[in-house]
This record gives C-alpha cells, sequence and structure tokens, in this order.
C-alpha cells in the first residue's frame, strides 16, 4: 500500500472507530513502523485534520470525508466488481449492513479503500473465513461510501447505477 492509500486509510478507520486507536494498533494493521504511523498522523495533521494524540491514541475531531449511504443488490460473484467500481473512483467502502426483520440492523465495517484490500476481502469470503451479510436478505444491503466530494459520490452511484447495482426503489 502506497502511503498515500495508507494515510487515507488511517483517516478512515480513525473516523470509523468510536474509540482511541493506538499507534501500535496502525502499526501493525498496516505492517509499518510505529515511527511511520507517527510520521503520517503528523502530515495528516498538517494537511487541516483534526487529529488528536491521547494517551489511548489518535481520535479524529471532524472529517473530511463527506459520506453518502447507497441500498444495493448483486450476487456474490459481483461483489468485487461492485467494490472495484466504488475504490476506483475514490470511495472509500466504510460499511456494509442489512435490515433483519427480527434482528434489526446488522453492520460490519469494511474500511475498504484499495484494490489491495478488495482482494483480501474476498479470498476471505471464498476461503470460507466470512459469509457476506447480503445473504440474509438474499442480496439486498447497504454500503456506507466515503468521498472527498459530492461530486466523487454522484460519479459513483452514476457507475454502480450504470452497473445496475442500486437497489430498486433506492
Amino acid at each position: 500500500m502506497k502511503s498515500d492509500e495508507r494515510r487515507k486509510s488511517i483517516v478512515n478507520l480513525l473516523l470509523s472507530e468510536k474509540r482511541a486507536v493506538s499507534g501500535g494498533e496502525l502499526s501493525e494493521k498496516y505492517d509499518v513502523s510505529r515511527q511511520i504511523i507517527v510520521k503520517d498522523i503528523s502530515i495528516l495533521k498538517a494537511q487541516g485534520l483534526d487529529i488528536v494524540a491521547t494517551s489511548a491514541g489518535y481520535v479524529i475531531k471532524s472529517s473530511p470525508f463527506v459520506e453518502r449511504v447507497f441500498k444495493v443488490f448483486h450476487t456474490t460473484e459481483q461483489t468485487e466488481d461492485e467494490l472495484q467500481a466504488i475504490v476506483d473512483l475514490g470511495g472509500i467502502v466504510a460499511d456494509v449492513y442489512v435490515w433483519h426483520k427480527a434482528y434489526g440492523k446488522m453492520e460490519a465495517k469494511l474500511n475498504i479503500s484499495s484494490r489491495k484490500q478488495i482482494a483480501q476481502f474476498i479470498e476471505n469470503v471464498r476461503t470460507g473465513k466470512s459469509v457476506e451479510l447480503m445473504h440474509i436478505t438474499g442480496g439486498y444491503h447497504y454500503h456506507t461510501v466515503r468521498a472527498d466530494s459530492e461530486e466523487s459520490l454522484d460519479q459513483i452511484e452514476a457507475e454502480l447505477s450504470k452497473r445496475n447495482y442500486i437497489a430498486p426503489g433506492n
């Protein structure tokens, strides 16, 4: 993962967590030294992001991203294509969730922002490490997608629509 991709992913992870994330956790997740994480945080702060270092780790005060929820529908075989359509246009797939009639909202954080992360996710599904939540609702599910601008989200929505992934009645 390139350094700019890693920094974008770090911001998204900090936004997704409801708690402080330690430098050690970030270092382990991104397979870099803690010094690299400290440098990344410094660069992000210099770019104007409101990241605070606490005794428990890093927290971000406000999001540099805009986000939109897309209700989508597709098959398991189309999952990789759907995710690639989003990240190739600069989007971050923050989560996936479904509405179960008995359990209510069932959600999983994804934080996918690169093709490498997509490949890892797809491999986990293919090897049986996990099953996609969409199977609970017959293929219907929601993604919270983050991007740098509303225009990017519009492009993502248009591309998902073009590929017939936007769920009917959305």
